[in-house]
């Protein structure tokens, strides 16, 4: 080989090596990479099989275990738009980059999967590829969803079709280009979809193993807790940590004890989990509350405590921005107690809020309105105060407390202000949000 060869191979092996490293450095390691023990098939592993219904429902029709592991994997949510039938899809999520709506998932031919065959819908439940062969967007949690067995999806598909078809088309998404190129989601999905079945982890608990079939396969947790990386795909290098989707913050959920759930006490994740309160910890909205109350509650006690034993296990990862402790109650009196310098502030928790919330942030209506302690007003980026105040909170959780919707009736302004009073009077430290941060936050939010 000449001189000029050598060189030239040498550039195009340094130039393979230096892509290969950034694809891997890009990928990272899996949703369960942090639990080292070794992993084998379902048909090897000796202790019962983690996956499917729970024992009570072992003697269920496919269409009743389909409906739990429906719920469980948390569709309806976002297959069903604001007074729209069920499953039938036309939910708007608003990206950076446009719109983006869900689809119909009802047995209608026309407008939904009433002609998918079993392999079509596994093609799109774990490979995120529609019947026509086009590709899904990974708003459709397809990367997570992989990890499901086919038994369990077929099931999904089986409870699905058992329901009345319904016409509807969605909306023409209005995704901006590059983000409009189906086709550039085959080189996305090679990168950071994995397409491999649950294998449990032999060195770890029945439990255990049952709650990250739970977590990772069905609820799909780290779609919205766990950063994404520049490509948009989940940074498990940081699983869990917390992240900002759809324009609210989903927080920390690792093990670690200031800023994650280490701190917590099982009967309060138990608690959260299942009715979206936990006393000292606040009370779950937005995309949270829908989970505790289109899925999480509907679960079966011995899921939600996998769940939990699960989520222990998932090392600690700090967030910074977060304070090591809750603050405590405010005073009783309005003349007391921290605030901000802005008046108006103080003239909208005064005339909209204290009523409910109280003046000390622990209300005489319900645990469900307390704020002391809650993690929304003790995060000083203040997200989801604003997005609770714009949006309401509409729960269906029995006992659960909803909250009116303000966004129509407060400025973006008087917004920042009340979001601003909130944090520094019932948290750790005042949010400095402007009225500019509340409009980029309305355009963020589902519809």
């Amino acid at each position: 080989m000449s001189a000029a060869g050598r060189i030239l191979f040498s550039v195009v092996a340094i130039v393979v090596v230096v892509l290969a490293a950034g694809v891997w450095i890009l990928r990272g390691p899996g949703p369960m990479g942090f639990a080292d023990g070794p992993k084998v098939a379902l048909t090897d592993y000796k202790a019962g099989d983690p996956t499917g219904t729970p024992a009570s429902l072992a003697k269920a029709s496919l269409v009743e275990r389909g409906a739990y592991l429906a719920r469980a994997a948390d569709c309806m949510v976002c297959h069903t738009s604001a007074g729209g039938r069920a499953y039938a899809g036309g939910l708007g999520f608003r990206l950076p980059f446009g719109t983006l709506y869900s689809t119909n998932i009802t047995p209608d031919k026309e407008t939904g999967i009433g002609n998918y065959s079993d392999q079509d819908f596994l093609n799109a439940v774990h490979r995120g590829i529609r019947r026509d062969g086009a590709r899904l967007y990974p708003a459709m949690p397809f990367t997570s969803y992989s990890t499901m067995t086919d038994a369990d999806a077929l099931a999904i598909k089986a409870y699905l079709f058992s329901l009345p078809p319904v016409h509807a088309p969605a909306p023409d998404n209005t995704l901006g280009f590059p983000f409009n190129q189906r086709w550039t989601l085959n080189f996305w999905s090679v990168l950071f979809n994995r397409d491999a079945r649950f294998e449990p982890d032999s060195s770890k608990t029945p439990e255990w193993n049952r709650g990250a079939y739970l977590a990772e396969a069905l609820a799909h947790c780290g779609e919205c807790h766990t950063p994404r990386n520049l490509a948009f795909a989940l940074d498990n290098r940081r699983k869990f940590a917390g992240a900002v989707t759809a324009g609210w913050r989903a927080f920390n959920i690792s093990s670690d004890k200031s800023t994650g759930i280490g701190g917590w006490r099982d009967d309060d994740l138990i608690a959260y989990l299942s009715i979206g309160h936990a006393d000292g910890h606040g009370t779950a909205s937005g995309p949270m509350g829908e989970a505790v109350d289109r899925s999480f509650s509907q679960l079966a006690p011995e899921d939600i405590r996998a769940v939990v034993a699960y989520l222990r296990s998932v090392p600690a990862m700090a967030s910074p921005d977060l304070p090591a402790s809750p603050a405590p109650p405010a005073p009783a009196s309005h003349k007391q107690g921290g605030g901000t310098s802005d008046p108006r502030g103080k003239m909208v928790f005064e005339g909209a809020c204290a009523s409910c919330h109280g003046w000390s942030g622990e209300s005489a209506i319900s645990p469900f309105a307390t704020l002391t302690g809650a993690e929304a007003v003790n995060d000083p980026g203040a997200t989801n105060v604003a997005q609770i105040v714009i949006s309401g909170t509409e729960r269906h959780t029995q006992g659960a407390v909803s909250m009116p919707a303000f966004g129509g009736a407060y400025s973006d302004v008087e917004i920042a202000a009340v979001a601003n009073y909130v944090t520094a009077r019932f948290g750790s430290k005042g949010s400095g949000l402007t009225a500019q941060d509340v409009a980029e936050l309305r355009k963020q939010t589902s519809r």
